[in-house]
């Protein structure tokens, strides 16, 4: 058996779980492929690939031409949208997911939100070439925090904004007041949770229906300000209408840590711009994760191959 374990960037997923258990030759890809033809070339002969979550994403055009495939392990929760699952099927190729934790990207969400309050990348660079105090931050508390999405992750962010004091609202589509209740949240509406809040942070699911959520209106009904916090997808986010926003500095600042390409391309203009704080997708990268990742990884493929039930994502 040949197993592929794509975009494994710093190399760790020889050292988290025993792949030598299921003696089968792995090929560990630390580098992200985005070229199709390519990407085709280096799985040829592959009858398993691991994918970490939607780095890259697996369509039609892609599987039909790897015809030795029979598993794909998408590290994750059972959903992974970039993976073509009606193909999957027709293809008789099996698609397993893995365990996940929730609490990596909200604490990153909150490492945003406190980095950019308190102007903390620019002080570091300040400081590293002899600068003192170049800013005056702000506090979390007293300020009000707008979650849009108050599931898994967004209650677990408001309950930390709660700890810190501040005052916590909500907005999604089907969010109802008793829900948000629970977690002693206000629901609102959407047009007063970007009137209200110091800082919107987004923690919801990437469909047809939350592409392009926060746009160029969206933008602009925010305080001036404001910072937008950004953990979930990049899409959510009509990028060029953020950019705009931010050169012409209608919001106080965007804290990102995903973007509508991944990786982020060298010159991309989000770079430039000194009103951000950005992170490399980094929100679920913490060691314990990658461990439930790559074990269960391991675990989904043994079972596979003595022919034993294994978490199967369905459509």
């Amino acid at each position: 058996m040949k197993i592929a374990v794509l975009d494994d960037y710093q190399d760790i997923a020889r050292e988290l779980a025993d792949w030598d258990s299921l003696g089968a030759e792995v090929d560990v890809l630390t580098e992200h492929i985005a070229d199709h033809d390519a990407l085709v070339d280096r799985l040829a002969g592959c009858e398993v690939v691991v994918a970490m979550r939607e780095r890259t994403p697996l369509p039609a055009e892609v599987l039909r031409r790897l015809p030795d495939l029979r598993l794909v392990v998408s590290l994750g929760g059972p959903r992974n949208p970039s993976i073509d699952l009606k193909a999957t099927a027709e293809l008789g190729i099996v698609v397993s997911h893995t365990g996940y934790l929730p609490h990596p990207t909200a604490e990153h969400t909150w490492a945003l939100i406190l980095a950019a309050m308190r102007g903390l990348p620019g002080e570091d660079r300040s400081l590293r070439t002899g600068g003192w105090q170049t800013t005056v931050g702000r506090s979390v508390q007293g300020a009000t925090l707008g979650v849009v999405g108050l599931g898994r992750l967004g209650s677990r962010v408001a309950r930390i904004g709660q700890a810190f004091g501040m005052r916590t609202i909500a907005w999604s589509t089907n969010l109802t007041e008793e829900k948000a209740a629970e977690h002693d949240v206000e629901a609102v509406s959407k047009e007063r949770l970007l009137a209200e809040s110091d800082v919107v942070t987004i923690h919801q699911v990437l469909s047809s229906r939350t592409r392009g959520l926060i746009g160029a209106a969206e933008l602009a009904a925010m305080k001036p300000t404001a910072w937008l916090v950004n953990t979930s997808r990049g899409p959510i986010v009509d990028e060029a209408a953020l950019i705009e926003a931010l050169r012409q500095r209608r919001i106080g600042g965007a804290a990102l840590d995903v973007y509508d390409t991944e990786p982020l391309p060298a010159d991309h203009p989000l770079r430039d711009l000194p009103n951000t704080v950005l992170t490399p997708h980094v929100g679920y990268v913490v060691r314990d994760l990658y461990e439930v990742f790559y074990r269960d990884a391991v675990e989904d493929i043994a079972a596979y191959q003595a022919g034993e039930p294994i978490r199967v994502m369905s459509l």
